[in-house]
């Protein structure tokens, strides 16, 4: 039973079809509890060692040829607030950025008071040996934001970098920043990924990163380190401010990112720093430093404030992830779509559980009945239309299954602002899942919003899609428990990503008209990812909404997708049709990373 049920785990088709997938018998579900396949996967170390052998093969040497090149060599000033920092590590810090392949550069530092007099000796030194060091010494401990402002003050580079005094820089860091000016000259924020370094050298927990992620940004600080800003931005929005000391260059990012925009962010997608491991670092322990924590819930409270957005934010489910809750400011009509055949406890089921527990009540009910012939269902159906009256209406239907006609044609029967797209077989489990979908999708910039469903066994069935995941496009973290974090705290916050799935997902019914609706070649499969992706091109944000909950107990209603050589057939001939529309986009999905795996959505890095 364990192989059938991993095979059947492992295929494409499971995948590929909306929520008609597996794990719908009793026999299946005691099955998947048995396999635990929710423990979160890891890199490890002995994986991490070999990927970095594997791309981190570029010699200082080719790079100086690749530097010579460049028509465009911008000075890179980099910031180092220092304070009572171990000699050991300022001078491996120091070193890093003095060795950089890229040269044109000068290090602005700052001390910040130092007891240690060993520190204003080996600064001294170095300002002696290289005049790319500059140096200023504060007669006031005044913390890192004041500290790196009076470093930031020596800073005439176009571009700033920030590094932290016990942290090292790659030979190749700004060498990769200034590779991507000369691609885009006119970007104004460059980050890279990073990951760890511990006190004897060894690297590990590597972080790779999106691309920019406004949503995901309200979360957490996904994109701190490497930073490279530019300077007449910086000194714009007055540098660093006190009060936000460990969470401060959080605070920037956030004001920095409002005087710019999505087309100058540039995510670099190799490892091009190292934090380092200390035990009173919160890269190794996050609780030696909760007051950081509480800076970031005020940085993001600020940020709201500044955008003219109403809402709180509170501190999510770990330290450095944050929740903003939204407040509905008009409550307008959302028109929730359910197609169904002759599925009488799945649909009463759903219904039941969205009248008992939703919050939200300005909606109505559109049931697409496509060729139901059971009484019992016709009851219900009149049972809900006595209850709800206008608020409760049958489309009945009785054409070949095409869910993307099937759902065009019932939003045309629509009276919401608001489509909100809803499989049969769903249960309500967040009594404010709605209201939290219509508090992101009434922002204009916003396309289509997801919610996160589970299997009945409280693992994960949607947190999302990745283009190219499994194929077209699969479910990242497919199968982790509930509880988890996910890949860097994604389980417990909000994402952008390409698509959501159509098993439940909310967008603005102008939105939906301007682009056509769905794609009706895509009769099954693919046809929400094809909508988010043209939502997508129409500099919309679409976003899951992680605490938006609701189980998924996977269609009854057609069988398996992969029962019959024609459902193959037609499954197949979907995929072609994506390929051959987003060929480009579904092998580079900017929400994922080049260096992740993209045949499983458990986050590990690609060989």
């Amino acid at each position: 039973m364990k192989k059938k049920v991993k095979a059947m785990l492992s295929k494409n088709v499971s995948m590929a079809i909306k929520g008609y997938r597996y794990c719908r018998t009793s026999g299946l579900k005691a099955a998947l509890k048995k396999l635990k396949l929710g423990k979160a996967s890891k890199i490890t170390d002995a994986t991490y060692q070999k990927w970095i052998k594997q791309n981190e093969k570029q010699t200082f040497k080719e790079m100086q040829q690749e530097i010579q090149q460049f028509t465009y060599t911008p000075l890179i000033s980099i910031v180092i607030p220092v304070y009572n920092v171990p000699i050991q590590w300022l001078k491996k810090c120091i070193d890093s950025v003095l060795a950089q392949s890229y040269s044109k550069i000068e290090l602005c530092i700052a001390d910040d008071n130092s007891t240690d007099s060993a520190i204003f000796k080996i600064l001294a030194k170095y300002e002696k040996e290289d005049k790319r060091v500059k140096l200023v010494y504060r007669k006031v401990n005044g913390h890192i934001s004041e500290a790196s402002n009076s470093a930031l003050k020596l800073a005439t580079g176009e571009f700033i970098a920030f590094v932290d005094n016990d942290d090292e820089l790659p030979i190749n860091a700004l060498f990769e920043v200034v590779k991507a000016l000369n691609k885009n000259f006119k970007l104004d924020l460059i980050y890279s990924d990073e990951d760890k370094i511990d006190e004897k050298g060894h690297r590990g927990d590597p972080a790779f990163k999106p691309d920019f992620s406004p949503d995901l940004l309200l979360g957490t600080n996904y994109i701190s380190h490497l930073g490279v800003y530019r300077r007449n931005i910086i000194e714009k929005i007055g540098g660093f401010r006190r009060g936000f000391e460990g969470s401060q260059d959080y605070d920037l990012v956030l004001r920095f990112t409002e005087k710019t925009n999505a087309k100058k962010i540039h995510h670099i997608p190799k490892i091009l720093y190292h934090w380092r491991m200390l035990k009173t670092s919160t890269a190794i322990s996050p609780e030696t430093k909760k007051y950081a924590f509480e800076a970031g819930l005020k940085a993001v409270q600020e940020a709201i404030k500044r955008r003219k957005l109403k809402g709180r934010v509170t501190h999510g489910a770990g330290w450095g992830l944050y929740d903003i809750h939204y407040d509905i400011l008009q409550n307008d009509l959302v028109s929730i779509i359910i197609p169904a055949k002759n599925a009488y406890e799945d649909s009463k089921r759903a219904i039941d559980s969205i009248l008992a527990k939703t919050t939200y009540q300005n909606y109505e009910i559109i049931m697409t009945d496509n060729g139901s012939f059971y009484k019992e269902v016709f009851d219900l159906y009149a049972e809900y239309q006595a209850k709800l009256g206008q608020r409760f209406k049958v489309l009945s239907l009785d054409i070949p299954f095409n869910y993307s006609k099937i759902n065009n044609m019932a939003a045309e029967e629509t009276n919401g602002r608001y489509l909100l797209f809803l499989n049969n077989d769903i249960e309500v489990i967040a009594p404010d899942w709605l209201s939290i979908m219509v508090s992101l999708s009434q922002f204009e910039r916003v396309g289509m919003v997801g919610a996160k469903l589970y299997y009945p066994t409280n693992h994960i069935q949607h947190a999302g899609v990745v283009l190219g995941l499994g194929g077209v496009a699969g479910h990242p973290h497919h199968m982790y428990e509930r509880s988890e974090f996910g890949y860097f705290g994604r389980l417990q916050i909000n994402v952008n990503y390409y698509a959501v799935t159509a098993a439940c997902a909310m967008l603005k019914k102008q939105d939906f008209e301007y682009i056509g609706g769905f794609d009706e070649n895509l009769t099954v499969a693919y046809n929400d990812v094809d909508l988010g992706i043209r939502l997508k091109e129409l500099g919309k944000d679409n976003i899951w909404a992680h605490k938006a909950e609701l189980y998924h107990y996977e269609s009854q209603t057609r069988g398996y997708d992969d029962a019959s050589k024609k459902k193959v057939k037609r499954l197949e001939a979907e995929s072609q049709y994506m390929m051959g529309k987003y060929k480009d986009i579904i092998e580079n999905d900017p929400y994922y990373n080049p260096n992740l795996s993209k045949k499983s959505g458990r986050f590990l890095v690609k060989f």
